[in-house]
């Protein structure tokens, strides 16, 4: 079992950075991919960004990539979304979720195997 908490979400003004934690229980916190999701009022929630759990790759969405930098410590068991140029429009919950080693699509929600509580991230002026 992982219990995922999340940290570091709050308001912000367009063209800010934002950096989002999560930090994981465990000792096994290498041998997971981790991802980065986001759901805001009324909508899905979608995939944000992603790293794996091997040979260190990372994966992000269209809308984001370019802003988002996604990274993982292994040795504080915590993975970090940064966030810059940031929008009204990614004003949201943002997720993160772990993937026990294992190869399905790291895009898709129904790939992670646990998920943290969500923080709020807003964004307006």
């Amino acid at each position: 079992q992982v219990q995922l908490v999340e940290s570091g979400g709050g308001l912000a003004q367009p063209g800010d950075s934002l950096r989002v934690s999560c930090t994981a229980s465990g000792r096994t916190f290498s041998s997971y991919a981790m991802g980065w999701f986001r759901q805001a009022p009324g909508k899905e929630r979608e995939f944000v960004a992603a790293i794996n759990w091997g040979r260190v790759m990372t994966y992000y969405a269209d809308s984001v990539k370019g802003r988002f930098t996604v990274s993982r410590d292994n040795a504080k068991n915590t993975v970090y979304l940064q966030m810059s140029s940031l929008k009204p429009e990614d004003t949201a919950v943002y997720y993160c979720a772990a993937q026990w080693r294992s190869y399905r699509d790291l895009k898709l929600v129904g790939s992670y195997d646990y998920w943290g509580q969500g923080t709020q991230v807003t964004v307006s002026s």
